[in-house]
């Protein structure tokens, strides 16, 4: 078999409609190769799988799949253009390593990036000069003692960290940018310019198809691979709500080091960062802080809080004055208090996948729900 032909079927177990990136990751682990799950029979698929479901993979790809297949050849063709597998050598091993790594990635860039030691840099998007002077600044250093600085393309604070990591000297780190939206949809569009200096110096990555534009939910899960890819995470300036602290908190239970820098008692975009730093993160004041805590301890310093349940009195204490309006309560009373997945919302309370993630999202902000090691929920107050 062709290697064409082989992420031919890479790309169809990721594309193909029913099946999710947790189904996929299931099929490997019992047939192998993806080529293998598409020459499985029916009866065979069908003892993990729906029979609607297994009758699809067992036949040919149909034709609007295979259209978008083929135009993933074509971006693929271009240069600096790549799709590293599981199965790929150039596959991150820090990102493979963890419990829920992507199928594929689509880079943008240059893909051995990816095997620098990283560093994550995150933050509020309404970032105070102050904070984008720290993000630009740690930076600036980091990357200049050859580490590759990771974020989100996100305006403040991950901005002011990509822009500082491409000021370090040439031949020294890099950055990196993990995008919530495929390659070819690039958000926030003000950031074009910036997206092209680091494909040119770094690289783009996405595992969402190329053309997927930008939808809530999809960027707590991009926040997985932000955390994966690190050896530690910073949180340079954040509020009690903000979609840091849920890196942070991956970060932890994937075993990283968490840092944050405190601020004013007096600035809301200093309290997410305090909250931290309570539970157990490490409190930076320079870049050398970060420098040395990583040069001789690879493992975690959060409190056993960070590493699943969190605690009721410790970093989400995020739902102060927040009150749950009557979509979220309806939420809450489905949940109950077992674990339950986007899909079981989606089904029992049918209502669309965009606004579910919104409101979990919105609810696991406010310390109403965590998030569990295998991607399900809990509802924990």
């Amino acid at each position: 078999m062709s290697s064409q032909e082989e992420l031919q079927a890479w790309l169809r177990l990721t594309l193909e409609p029913g099946v999710g990136p947790v189904t996929a990751r299931q099929l490997l682990a019992v047939f192998g190769l993806p080529d293998q799950v598409f020459a499985a029979s029916v009866g065979q698929l069908m003892k993990y799988l729906p029979q609607k479901l297994a009758v699809q993979l067992a036949a040919e790809p149909e034709p609007d799949l295979q259209a978008l297949i083929n135009k993933t050849f074509e971006w693929l063709a271009r240069p600096g253009h790549y799709i590293l597998t599981l199965a790929d050598p150039l596959y991150p091993k820090a990102l493979f390593d963890t419990h829920d790594p992507p199928v594929l990635l689509y880079v943008d860039g240059r893909p051995e990036v990816l095997a620098m030691p990283a560093i994550v840099m995150v933050g509020a998007r309404n970032a105070t000069l102050g904070g984008s002077d720290n993000a630009r600044a740690f930076a600036k250093y980091l990357a200049g003692q050859g580490w590759c600085v990771v974020s989100g393309l996100a305006h403040g604070i991950d901005t002011a960290a990509h822009e500082g990591a491409l000021e370090a000297p040439a031949g020294t780190g890099s950055t990196i940018a993990v995008m919530g939206t495929g390659i070819n949809r690039l958000y926030p569009a003000a950031n074009k310019n910036l997206a092209l200096r680091i494909r040119e110096q770094g690289a783009l990555v996405s595992e969402l198809p190329l053309d997927t534009p930008a939808v809530v939910h999809q960027f707590p899960r991009r926040n997985r691979i932000v955390a994966g890819l690190s050896k530690g995470v910073l949180v340079v300036e954040a509020a009690k709500q903000s979609g840091s602290l849920i890196t942070a908190r991956l970060a932890g239970e994937m075993g990283r080091e968490v840092f944050a820098i405190p601020g004013s008692i007096h600035s809301p975009l200093s309290r997410g960062c305090h909250a931290l730093i309570r539970q157990g993160a490490k409190l930076v004041e320079t870049a050398m802080d970060i420098q040395e805590e990583l040069a001789g301890t690879p493992g975690s310093k959060l409190n056993a809080g960070m590493g699943g349940a969190m605690k009721a009195d410790a970093v989400p204490d995020h739902a102060d004055g927040f009150v749950p309006g009557p979509e979220q309560l309806r939420l809450l009373e489905r949940m109950g208090f077992e674990p339950f997945s986007l899909d079981d919302l989606v089904n029992d309370l049918r209502i669309g996948v965009s606004e579910a993630g919104s409101q979990l999202l919105t609810l696991e902000l406010a310390a109403y729900i965590v998030r569990l090691n295998d991607g399900r929920y809990q509802r924990v107050r």
